[in-house]
């Protein structure tokens, strides 16, 4: 009887053992779409201050400053415009900066630096912004890359000659529109 349990056992792991490789006797193939779209983007990136430094009130010349605004876009991309608003406390297209304890009002412009290149000098005269009775910013001969962000310089100045209290900090927040 114990022969016959032993047949059985033997017996029945080969039927297992050729079940088992019958399963893996051929192989067949097929292909696998992959796709994907890449679509034009720009961020903001970084800005700067832009920075005028004490003004004298009665000096008779413009108070002159400078900042930046950095994009990242897509390898490629094309028609991008830059547009500034008027700022937080603007009266109709005059920007102005708030007196952080006199309430006053300290008037400023920016301007659009004089080529559309990065980091170009601030010898323009068109007024940066849509929103100011300007124009939008139009960068050429610019190489995008997502990975190398690409610095614009604002430009602006403080009319000279202005009626305001001192006071340590006169402030203005200017919203950057990327289009694209």
């Amino acid at each position: 009887m114990k022969s016959f349990k032993l047949a059985s056992l033997v017996g029945s792991a080969m039927v297992a053992c050729s079940i088992g490789s019958g399963a893996w006797a051929g192989t067949n193939t097929g292909s696998l779409s992959v796709t994907s779209s890449v679509a034009q983007t720009c961020t903001v990136s970084t800005t700067s201050t832009l920075a005028f430094g004490a003004y004298d009130p009665i000096a008779a010349t413009a108070l002159a400053g400078t900042g930046s605004v950095s994009l990242k876009c897509t390898k490629g991309s094309s028609a991008i415009t830059i547009d500034l608003d008027a700022g937080s406390h603007a009266s109709g297209s005059q920007r102005r900066m708030l007196g952080g304890t006199s309430g006053d009002f300290l008037n400023y412009g920016i301007t659009q630096p004089s080529t559309t290149t990065p980091w170009t000098s601030c010898a323009g005269s068109t007024v940066w912004g849509s929103t100011v009775g300007g124009s939008v910013y139009t960068p050429s001969g610019v190489t995008w890359s997502p990975a190398t962000a690409q610095a614009f310089t604002v430009c602006g100045s403080v009319p000279p000659v202005q009626n305001v209290s001192a006071d340590a900090s006169y402030t203005d927040t200017v919203l950057v529109t990327v289009n694209f």
